[in-house]
């Protein structure tokens, strides 16, 4: 039972180290956001969407994962990203900065 608990406390920390990446990239994709709005582009980049999936699929297999699981995965992040480009605090941001 030990080993078990061990293991699971690994993969805690895994996950907390998961979801400090996904802030990570969410800040990230915040600038984006602030950038595409004061250029007038549009949040959806359908080509780069299409290009983080083709590549994650292409890693996932080099490290033997399941490529349709960390697709699906990955739409959720894009999607979360999306959403965090689209809100309205991005814009309230770049209306202060100007």
């Amino acid at each position: 039972m030990e080993n078990i608990r061990q293991l699971r406390k690994k993969v805690d920390e895994l996950d907390e180290q998961i979801l400090r990446f996904l802030c990570q990239r969410a800040d990230i994709c915040r600038s984006i956001g602030l950038l595409k709005d004061k250029h007038g582009f549009s949040i959806q980049d359908f080509p780069r969407e299409n290009d983080v999936y083709a590549h994650v699929k292409e890693k996932a297999v080099e490290l033997g994962l399941d490529s349709s699981y960390v697709e699906a995965i990955y739409h959720q992040i894009v999607n979360m990203c999306s959403a965090v480009q689209a809100s309205k605090n991005v814009r309230n941001k770049n209306s202060m900065e100007n």
